[in-house]
């Protein structure tokens, strides 16, 4: 029998996901991480991105998370996320909608603190359309 990991993926609002896995990977402030069962104790925030959990089916549950923080130990993984969606219920019109309106008020750069929030809003934006598009591919 294959080595796994159990996998939980939460947000402030409700629990994504629970259950089993080979292994995740998901975007750590640092860069990607790749967590495999047995892995060694960790705590990394994480940054808006995909959290990728490869099923013993062989099949992929995708999430998007708006960033938070990451916990590891041997035998379990936790991801307190910000925001969680899963990949599925992702709306594409909603982010280009996001991203247009960042990108927009980036252009217009009238405060330190608005040109920030318009550079959050504008990361989360495109992390949400990469997972689309990563879902996009698994279906092909």
């Amino acid at each position: 029998m294959a080595l796994r990991v159990h996998v939980d993926v939460v947000s402030a609002e409700e629990s994504i996901f629970s259950g089993e896995a080979e292994y995740v990977v998901l975007p750590g402030e640092a860069g990607e991480l790749g967590i495999w069962p047995r892995h060694t104790p960790l705590l990394s925030r994480i940054k808006p991105g995909t959290v990728r959990i490869k099923m013993p089916d062989d099949d992929f549950e995708m999430i998007y998370v708006s960033g938070g923080m990451l916990e590891v130990q041997p035998h379990l993984v936790t991801v307190l996320a910000d925001t969680a969606i899963r990949g599925n219920d992702l709306d594409e019109a909603k982010a280009m909608e996001a991203k247009k309106a960042a990108e927009e008020a980036l252009q217009n750069k009238t405060a330190k603190l608005d040109l920030a929030q318009a550079e959050a809003e504008l990361a989360e934006a495109v992390a949400q359309l990469a997972t689309i598009e990563k879902l996009r591919k698994r279906r092909h």
